[in-house]
């Protein structure tokens, strides 16, 4: 069992106002979200269409609440240090909050179906290379039963993250400084989450090797990816097999922001990662499976 306590030792000094920006609700429109989900099976595709409306208008009003103190903080601090590409609170709603949140029913459906799980609370989750904290701390404001791992190297955005939990007050977050491929040959963190997600940190050969060998046996990795992926998910095929898993499907989520379709690639583990994996830290970019 892990010390659910920051991985970093900087006091938090940064005790930003609550701006009127956190007071605007963000109200999506009311056009539908549709996860495709694609199992694959001896080369031929099902598929099952869910419709869910808007991901934040089913988060009850002090999820909603925190997502709007994660947000500004995030646009405060983005001024002093790079945390995000995106500036606009309305933006950062629609292609950060949005889509992190549209990972959960994959995830949720994925595990109860494929798990031998009869739901999907109480799973321990690692975020790897979360950066400013997406999408793992929008799932720990939306899943208060989880327990949830950010996963990042760099120190800044580390005290950045601890801001974050203390201002929304979440209790079921751990931060922890670190490599994912020094972390995969850890025993306190190697084969030791139910799932492992991973966005916009690199292609699925790399992530294969990043987060694999932290799922245990029986547990999955969902990489958040663009909206035609199938290339690169075949080509990532070999290093998933050598991380012990299998492709279990794509998840094809129509998102409400202008930055259209994306994808949830599914693996689940059906055997333990071999001792070799992960490489030295920097080879598995360096020199993809």
């Amino acid at each position: 069992m892990l010390t659910w306590r920051c991985g970093v030792s900087v006091p938090i000094v940064f005790h930003l106002p609550f701006s009127a920006r956190t007071l605007i609700k963000h109200l999506p429109s009311s056009n539908q979200n549709t996860f495709c989900p694609y199992r694959t099976r001896a080369k031929t595709l099902t598929t099952t269409r869910i419709l869910n409306s808007s991901h934040l208008e089913t988060l009850n009003s002090r999820q909603q609440e925190q997502i709007h103190l994660y947000v500004d903080a995030l646009l405060q601090w983005n001024r002093k240090m790079n945390l995000t590409a995106v500036k606009d609170v309305n933006e950062v709603m629609e292609r950060h909050i949005e889509d992190s949140l549209a990972i959960i029913p994959p995830i949720k459906n994925s595990y109860t179906s494929h798990c031998h799980s009869s739901c999907s609370s109480n799973l321990k989750l690692v975020d790897v290379g979360t950066g400013a904290g997406l999408p793992g701390l929008v799932l720990a404001i939306a899943c208060p039963d989880w327990k949830v791992t950010l996963l990042e190297s760099m120190n800044k955005r580390c005290v950045f993250l601890e801001h974050a939990v203390s201002l929304t007050q979440l209790l079921n977050v751990q931060i922890v400084k670190g490599r994912a491929e020094t972390l995969g040959q850890d025993l306190s963190f190697r084969e030791q989450y139910d799932v492992a997600v991973a966005r916009a940190v690199a292609e699925m050969r790399i992530l294969a090797e990043y987060c694999l060998p932290l799922v245990r046996v029986g547990g999955l990795f969902v990489a958040a990816k663009g909206h035609d992926p199938q290339e690169e998910v075949k080509n990532s095929e070999r290093a998933v097999q050598l991380m012990g898993a299998s492709l279990l499907q794509l998840c094809l989520v129509e998102s409400q922001s202008p930055f259209g379709q994306r994808t949830a690639v599914v693996c689940l583990k059906s055997r333990r990662t071999p001792k070799k994996y992960p490489r030295h830290p920097g080879t598995p970019a360096k020199v993809p499976l």
